[in-house]
C-alpha cells in the first residue's frame, strides 16, 4: 500500500505504519481519545492555531479501522448520536400564557446557551415543544433561551 487519504490528510506507507505502532501500545494509549492524541503529536497534525487536529484524528483513525488498515481498542462508551431522547423535567413544564400586546413583551431576553445545564434545558424544550422533536444537531451552533422578567 502506497499512501490513503482521510479527512484532508494524506497518510503515507511509513506513516501507517507508524500508528499502528501507536495503536498497539495500549499501555501508553489504552483508549482512543490518547491514540488519536498521540497521533496528532507525533505527525504535527495541527490546526492553525497550533491546536491538536484531534477530532479529526478520531475520525480519521476509526475510517482506518473500518477499512481493515489499523484495530482500534474497543471504544469505552457507546455512541448514542441521535438515539437518547432528554428526559422531560419540571424546567420545561408549561407556565402560564402570555398575554398582552408587542410592547408588553418588552422584558423578555434571548439569552445564549453556554453552560451544559442551559444546553440540557434547550434540549428538553426542544423535545417537549419543536414538532420534529429534539435531534442532535450536527456542527457548531448558536442557541438561546428566552427569558421573561420574572426569570432573569
Amino acid at each position: 500500500m502506497k499512501e490513503v487519504r482521510y479527512y484532508g490528510r494524506t497518510f503515507t506507507a511509513a506513516e501507517l505504519e507508524f500508528i499502528r505502532k501507536i495503536v498497539a501500545d495500549r499501555e501508553r494509549h489504552p483508549h482512543r481519545l490518547t491514540t488519536s492524541r498521540a497521533v496528532c503529536e507525533q505527525l504535527g497534525w495541527l490546526r492553525p492555531d497550533g491546536r491538536l487536529k484531534d477530532m479529526s484524528a478520531r475520525v480519521a483513525l476509526l475510517r482506518m479501522h473500518r477499512d481493515g488498515l489499523i484495530v482500534l481498542p474497543a471504544p469505552r462508551n457507546e455512541n448514542r448520536n441521535g438515539r437518547c431522547r432528554p428526559a422531560l423535567t419540571a424546567a420545561s413544564d408549561p407556565g402560564p400564557a402570555v398575554e398582552g400586546t408587542p410592547r408588553d413583551l418588552n422584558s423578555l431576553r434571548l439569552r445564549p446557551v453556554e453552560t451544559r445545564r442551559d444546553s440540557s434545558l434547550w434540549n428538553e424544550v426542544v423535545e417537549r415543544y419543536h414538532y420534529l422533536g429534539y435531534v442532535p444537531l450536527p456542527g457548531a451552533q448558536l442557541r438561546y433561551l428566552v427569558e421573561g422578567a420574572d426569570q432573569l
